[in-house]
């Protein structure tokens, strides 16, 4: 009897936590992103209808050079926009989230991005699905619509347990590939504490609209000055102790995360991959909003 009343109390926890994330972001997304996701995310999903001959004043970037040659005559590529879109939010759920030095976890900061993003899409009438990877898949979710199964997403995001403790990104990108035929708006959401996956990066977004939600806590990147101290790195489990009262051992552990940094921003920019960096030690709304607004002078 306890372990029922345990977990019935438990569960009447998760629905209250499901709840208070649904009231703030939804407010979120009523005030602040009402026509922004719209204007930015529509008109981007285009569908190949036919092509026809080319007129004076289409552009020629729409030019089907292999139907050109065939005719010996220049025919062009036509568009319709799709109807809905779909989005996917590929999340890393790896123990390097279970961290965080301010008010929340990366984890945490994770499920209430997502909700924003979910509820600004079923307001415009489109799918959102679901990918939550460690060092290997852990959950699929197939896109659908409506408010229940964004609380769905919701719930599995606040209450999904792992088995996995690392990362692997190229894999998550690969599974992404494979269960997304049609273009798909892709919201990567990491510390994107991990390497190798560069190549199918620019794969997928040459077809996808890909959005890196980069997660990144201060106290990562920066040692304080205490002295002796034992650090455990969260996916591996492995433990070393670090003489932070070094000056020059805080300025290689700073060197080395700012190269890191540095070189994820310059991979992001070849494979034309849009960036939301995000500091859990500050509210998150107005990186997503400074991103919405850059879209659309873009666009």
């Amino acid at each position: 009897m306890w372990g029922l009343h345990s977990l019935a109390m438990e569960t009447r926890e998760l629905l209250k936590k499901v709840r208070q994330v649904e009231i703030k972001t939804r407010g979120v997304v009523n005030q602040i992103f009402s026509g922004e996701y719209h204007s930015v995310f529509k008109g981007r999903g285009m569908e190949f209808s036919e092509v026809r001959e080319y007129q004076y004043g289409d552009d020629i970037r729409s030019i089907d050079w292999n139907v050109s040659a065939r005719f010996n005559h220049p025919f062009v590529k036509i568009f319709e926009e799709e109807r809905e879109l779909t989005v996917m939010l590929v999340v890393d759920l790896s123990r390097s989230g279970d961290f965080g030095s301010a008010r929340q976890l990366k984890n945490e900061i994770a499920a209430e991005i997502c909700a924003v993003l979910a509820f600004s899409a079923i307001k415009n009438n489109d799918k959102v699905g679901l990918i939550l990877f460690t060092d290997s898949i852990e959950r699929f979710v197939p896109p659908k619509k409506g408010r229940a199964h964004i609380l769905r997403i919701i719930r599995e995001l606040l209450s999904f347990d792992p088995k996995g403790s690392g990362t692997n990104i190229k894999s998550a990108l690969e599974y992404f590939n494979h269960v997304n035929k049609k273009r798909t708006i892709a919201f990567l959401i990491s510390d994107f504490i991990d390497d190798g996956y560069d190549r199918i990066l620019r794969i997928i977004s040459r077809k996808h609209d890909v959005i890196a939600v980069e997660l990144s806590d201060p106290r990562e990147e920066e040692l304080p000055n205490v002295g002796l101290m034992k650090l455990r790195d969260a996916e591996t489990m492995k433990e070393r102790w670090v003489d932070t009262g070094n000056p020059q051992v805080r300025a290689e552990f700073q060197r080395y995360w700012q190269k890191r940094k540095a070189e994820r921003k310059s991979l992001f920019v070849r494979s034309k991959v849009d960036a939301i960096p995000i500091r859990v030690d500050r509210p998150y709304i107005k990186p997503i909003v400074d991103f919405f607004h850059l879209r659309e002078r873009r666009l």
